[in-house]
């Protein structure tokens, strides 16, 4: 369980990160004066501030608490709000098909990078570890499955550090890629939610083309978020003897404290943003909240969102990357390669337009 922190231990990395997002949206009127238009939006110039900032000063320890928090609070207070702006009728406009499409790229992404890992030559719980944070949450996924299968502290570090590297990278790049293979608002907004590592950062990839980009990414990955549940408890049927290692803390300052080794907690197979969300779907779509009340809630879910994608900037060590060594490298890199593959094919197979 996460200790409660005092304001007065938050603030400071709070502070910075409400700084960094100041910046942001100041380059954002900028290009809009300079060009009529914000090329690199809010969302994506916090980021790369925030890894600029990083990249040339390490925060002391007094900053982590306040980035932390809002690292990981604030993107999950975002993503509830966000509840408020979908209706259960564009959930079930999903269909099933879609829905058996996401788990079932989950189920063959995490078998195919677990694969090139073993190929690869890394340990088997570092290799489940890389296939479970590309193929379903980043972050969350391994600070899940860890403990499960008794990962140590330096496996864990070392995947976070490529999670947190690797996203930003994605956020950045993927809108590229959408708009390089002519995909509409919906089917890149589906590639988003299936490639993308959390949920906040699909708004950060998705937002670029656009409203009906953002909501169907926004679906298709909270439907890949709900398949940690059961992966972790999959896993801890069928690898018992992964679980015999001491647990250590992981040194990264969006990590958060991992449990002691064994199976994950409730909070962990179904987190609180995930429920927080779908309740106010379901409020929305009976009709209970004020329609002027619609608007502010998404402005808010950005302003959220540009301030957690701050911390997240301010978390990224890219030097993580070049200490972990090349084959950890390769495995990530070529595990979301075929994600990204794999995703493509259900989105020409299921014809999303």
């Amino acid at each position: 369980m996460t200790t409660r922190l005092a304001p007065s231990r938050i603030a400071p990395g709070l502070l910075l990160c409400l700084a960094v997002t100041g910046g942001a949206f100041a380059l954002q009127q900028i290009e809009e004066a300079l060009f009529d238009r914000a090329w690199l939006e809010a969302l994506v110039l916090a980021i790369l501030l925030g890894t600029a900032v990083r990249s040339v000063w390490t925060p002391h320890d007094r900053w982590f608490p306040g980035i932390s928090f809002s690292a990981r609070f604030l993107l999950e207070a975002a993503v509830v709000l966000l509840g408020v702006s979908v209706s259960a009728a564009t959930i079930l406009a999903a269909g099933p098909w879609m829905l058996l499409g996401i788990a079932g790229v989950v189920v063959v992404a995490i078998g195919a990078s677990f694969l090139i890992g073993r190929l690869l030559r890394l340990p088997v719980r570092m290799a489940l570890l890389v296939a479970c944070g590309n193929s379903i949450c980043g972050n969350s996924a391994i600070a899940a499955v860890a403990p499960v299968i008794g990962a140590d502290g330096d496996d864990v570090a070392a995947s976070i550090g490529f999670t947190a590297v690797l996203g930003v990278a994605v956020v950045l790049g993927l809108p590229l890629l959408g708009i390089a293979l002519h995909l509409d608002g919906l089917q890149y907004g589906a590639l988003a939610g299936l490639t993308v590592y959390a949920v906040p950062q699909v708004l950060a990839a998705a937002a670029p083309l656009g409203t009906a980009a953002v909501q169907m990414g926004t679906l298709v990955k909270l439907v890949r978020v709900l398949m940690l549940g059961p992966v972790c408890l999959l896993l801890s049927l069928v690898a018992p003897r992964l679980r015999e290692e001491t647990d250590e803390s992981a040194p990264h300052v969006t990590a958060g404290e991992r449990p002691a080794p064994g199976r994950p907690a409730l909070h962990q197979l179904v987190p609180w943003f995930i429920i927080g969300f779908l309740v106010l779907v379901g409020v929305r779509s009976l009709g209970l909240v004020p329609h002027v009340l619609i608007a502010p809630a998404g402005t808010v879910a950005t302003f959220l969102t540009v301030v957690s994608m701050a911390a997240l900037g301010l978390g990224v060590d890219v030097r993580t990357v070049a200490s972990a060594g090349g084959r950890v490298t390769a495995a990530v890199v070529l595990s979301l390669l075929v994600l990204g593959a794999i995703s493509l094919t259900l989105i020409q197979v299921l014809a999303i337009v």
